[in-house]
């Protein structure tokens, strides 16, 4: 499917949700012939990630089916995201 160009419908169907892919034919039939390409690009790109993302999500089904760990290569950002979120209220912010 990677071969195949993007085009409005296959964008439609990468999108798979009925909302997010109604939500994409309204900003495409309501763009300005000069904003065409732009709103295209933008859903292009979020249909290839979710492509990406279904691909992953099933890749790791399959290596959960075999009794792997799917997670275990992935870092814990845990004590990082909470260092940088105490430094941020210590600032002041949020």
């Amino acid at each position: 499917m990677s071969e195949q160009p993007w085009t409005i419908e296959r964008i439609r169907e990468a999108l798979g949700n009925p909302a997010l892919a109604q939500r994409f034919l309204g900003q495409i039939n309501r763009a300005p012939a000069h904003e065409l390409l732009t709103v295209f690009a933008k859903w292009e790109r979020i249909a290839k990630d979710t492509l990406d993302t279904v691909r992953r999500g099933h890749e790791m089904a399959e290596a959960e089916s075999r009794g792997e760990d799917p997670t275990a290569d992935w870092d814990d950002a845990t004590d990082r995201v909470l260092a940088e979120a105490h430094r941020i209220r210590s600032r002041g912010a949020a």
